[in-house]
């Protein structure tokens, strides 16, 4: 029988206080609206949260040992679902991300980040094999490929790279050497660095001192070595293969000023709106921006806009705040666990958390390209916002069971 006093409140109280704030600011976002339906997309956000807090209150109430010993059925459940969503998903916006069921429609790319969370943290939990093996470095890296390119068939590069962000975090957490995730993580540089010969040639230089010093193995060194050559090769390719508005991301992130009524325009208004707000805020329902129209995407991408604008600095503060709470006991609760598999879920579960919180605040702060994640908790959201409370209660449920294997 759960004994509700053992439960982490400290972390169920921040999650549920994130919440309560984002259906206010999904409120105050659209009450402007010329449509009721938009009006009332902080009721709908209600119901969600409803449903939100019925999903975690079932999954505390579960042991941890079920969704170890399901992991693979569910990810090879989900994998299926990313690929009917591209058969006979809806589309909007020129992306087929959704399966719609009159007003509700379910995303099952989030569903598949929790699905690749487990099916990784099973892996690594019972793997025999060493972690610098080259054998389990790629069978962790195709369980997380597959549902990655099914995703960016839809397409949504956002979502995807948080695959990678789990993978990376899990491997560290396993205990791969740090050193190697950084030469895992080098052809990406490379990708950047190859816009230019010079600045290509003197990292080359660079990361050829670097393996010398740390000596990873001459078979590792040459792989490295090799895909550092080939994304480098074939940047001027990658570029040209993405789509227009990817590409216009990109370039506005260096430079919001070259388009400032195209692709420029969200970031321009988004600092507008958080720096209007100083430090008090210009009250609930206040916002010009907001209520004035000019910032788009208020209610999902840019939610954070409206907080920094209505509410100011102590209202960034407080929610920031609330966050730190929730990521600084995720983590104590990842070392605590006895269980291999509850403390990579723990660990896996905070890294989405963690890279979704600072991917969209960097965004609307301009440090971010625009990506379409979702700030958790406080972003207009149904699939979302369960997806959220469901890692929420995992890592509850991790920090009740924390002593069983």
């Amino acid at each position: 029988m759960l004994n509700y006093r053992d439960l982490d409140w400290r972390v169920i109280g921040a999650a549920l206080l994130l919440s309560l704030i984002g259906i206010l600011l999904i409120m105050s976002a659209q009450h402007d609206a010329d449509s009721v339906y938009r009006q009332h997309f902080y009721l709908r956000q209600l119901v969600w949260l409803l449903i939100a807090l019925t999903a975690f209150v079932v999954i505390i109430h579960l042991p941890l040992r079920l969704f170890d010993v399901s992991a693979y059925l569910f990810y090879g459940i989900t994998v299926g679902l990313l690929v009917l969503v591209l058969m006979v998903g809806s589309s909007r916006m020129g992306a087929t991300r959704w399966f719609s069921f009159g007003p509700i429609n379910l995303a099952p790319s989030d569903i598949a980040k929790l699905a690749v969370l487990l099916a990784l943290s099973r892996f690594f939990a019972y793997t025999k094999l060493p972690p610098e093996s080259k054998r389990r470095l790629a069978m962790s890296a195709i369980l997380t490929i597959l549902p990655v390119m099914l995703i960016l068939k839809q397409p949504d590069l956002g979502t995807s790279l948080v695959f990678w962000v789990i993978l990376f975090v899990l491997w560290f957490w396993s205990g791969l050497s740090p050193v190697y995730l950084v030469l895992i993580l080098s052809p990406l540089a490379s990708l950047i660095a190859a816009s230019h010969w010079q600045t290509w040639a003197l990292y080359f230089v660079v990361l050829l001192v670097f393996l010398f010093l740390t000596r990873p193995g001459m078979l590792f060194s040459v792989i490295v070595v090799a895909a550092n050559l080939a994304f480098g090769i074939i940047t001027p390719f990658i570029w040209n293969r993405l789509a227009e508005y990817q590409k216009l991301r990109i370039l506005t992130f260096l430079d919001p000023g070259r388009d400032p009524r195209g692709a420029g325009y969200q970031i321009i208004q988004s600092k507008i709106a958080i720096g209007s707000g100083g430090i008090w805020g210009k009250g609930f329902l206040s916002g010009s921006q907001t209520r004035l129209d000019f910032l788009p995407e208020r209610h999902t991408d840019f939610v954070f806009s409206v907080l920094g604008e209505e509410f100011g600095l102590w209202g960034a503060l407080i929610v920031l705040a609330l966050f730190g709470i929730i990521f600084y006991r995720a983590i104590r609760i990842a070392v605590r666990c006895r269980s291999r598999f509850a403390s990579m879920v723990t660990m896996g579960a905070t890294a989405v958390l963690l890279f979704q919180f600072f991917i969209n605040v960097g965004m609307t702060l301009g440090f971010m390209p625009v990506t379409g994640l979702a700030l958790p908790f406080l972003s207009y959201g149904g699939t979302s916002l369960v997806l959220t409370w469901t890692l929420i209660g995992l890592i509850v449920s991790a920090h009740y069971r924390w002593q069983e294997y």
